[in-house]
């Protein structure tokens, strides 16, 4: 299975290139407070130049309305839930999406995922597209350049995978992302800081050395499938 690769941080459209080039299937955009957000008008320009590209927006407890005029304006085919929303924050999003084309990928904290009951996100009724696992906290949302404990939150990892698809984050980077692809064999993978020259800027050979890493860890696993 391929896995699916986003380069998450988008701050420029040289960047967003790269990242196409290199192979990535998506870009994300962080609409909410961080040193690598982007307004709505500049993440627009970004993706007209790059139709062809999916694009993911980033939100942490912002409301739906406004979640939904951004992704109109920028032509999200994705968003990120990275607060607090809920099940019926969701649903309210999907209702008011209406026939708009919009995946949900809610983002949790590994350790909050083994010690909490995801109700509806865990796939019960299908309600998010994939749930990201991330080493973030209430107080430093994602991009912390971290890695949670892979061992110690592997038997819920491998356990939530059979209900949802999951997307591993937090530390990636190219020197290590085969072996997350190896150990947990996730639908996608997420990264920032990992393939940073700086907050906010991509170092373009560590975006292909990345999408390099997950494609050989592919192979290896094919071949011993």
């Amino acid at each position: 299975m391929k896995t699916w690769i986003k380069f998450c941080g988008t701050t420029n459209l040289e960047d967003a290139r790269a990242s196409y080039e290199a192979g990535a299937d998506a870009i994300g955009f962080i609409f909410a407070p961080s040193k690598r957000r982007i307004s709505v008008e500049a993440a627009a320009a970004v993706a007209r130049v790059l139709p062809g590209l999916r694009k993911t927006g980033v939100f942490v407890d912002e409301s739906v309305d406004i979640v939904l005029k951004a992704a109109h304006a920028v032509g999200l085919t994705s968003v990120q839930l990275h607060g607090d929303e809920t099940p019926e924050y969701v649903k309210e999003l999907i209702r008011k999406a209406g026939d708009t084309p919009l995946r949900t990928i809610k983002v949790i904290t590994a350790d909050e995922g083994r010690f909490r009951n995801l109700g509806n996100f865990d796939g019960g009724e299908h309600l998010v597209d994939a749930i990201m696992l991330d080493s973030g906290s209430s107080q430093e949302r994602g991009g912390t350049g971290r890695a949670f404990d892979w061992l110690y939150s592997m038997d819920f990892i491998l356990s939530l995978e059979q209900r949802v698809n999951v997307v591993i984050a937090g530390g990636l980077a190219p020197d290590n992302v085969g072996a997350a692809i190896s150990l947990f064999r996730p639908w996608g993978v997420d990264v920032v800081s990992g393939v940073e020259s700086e907050p906010g800027r991509k170092d373009h050979a560590n975006l292909s050395a990345f999408v390099a890493a997950v494609r050989a860890a592919e192979r290896e696993i094919a071949q011993i499938s």
